[in-house]
Formats: C-alpha cells, sequence, structure tokens
C-alpha cells in the first residue's frame, strides 16, 4: 500500500495557563488536532500502521469513529 501524503499542518490546541500570584506555572504540552476529513480523503475507512499492529479506523453512516484491530 503506498502512503498517502500527509495532510496540511493543523495549528496546535492549547496553551500555557497563567499561575497567580505566588504559584508556579506548570506547562501545557499542546495537542495536535487533525481534522477527520483531511485522514479519510473521502474514504471510509483507513489502515493505521501502529508499532507492528494494523488497525482499522472507519466510519459509521452516522458519522462515528470506530477503531479496531
Amino acid at each position: 500500500m503506498l502512503n498517502p501524503p500527509a495532510p496540511p499542518p493543523v495549528k496546535p490546541a492549547g496553551a500555557a495557563v497563567d499561575a497567580a500570584p505566588g504559584h508556579r506555572a506548570e506547562a501545557v504540552q499542546a495537542v495536535q488536532a487533525i481534522k477527520s476529513e483531511a485522514l479519510f480523503r473521502g474514504a471510509a475507512e483507513l489502515q493505521i500502521e501502529h508499532r507492528g499492529s494494523l488497525y482499522r479506523l472507519r466510519q459509521t453512516a452516522l458519522g462515528k469513529l470506530i477503531l479496531t484491530k
């Protein structure tokens, strides 16, 4: 199977939180958000290889996502 082109970059969600005076602020690591349309690109199903295992991610008729091994 050919590798599909990478989806366009998405701005990361999240930001550092300001701490109250006298308290240390904890750094918040941003979590990347990717639109499902960018992953599926019109398909109803895709395969994800993760740590040597192959998973199926599919969309239902109601728009839900199902991940199976």
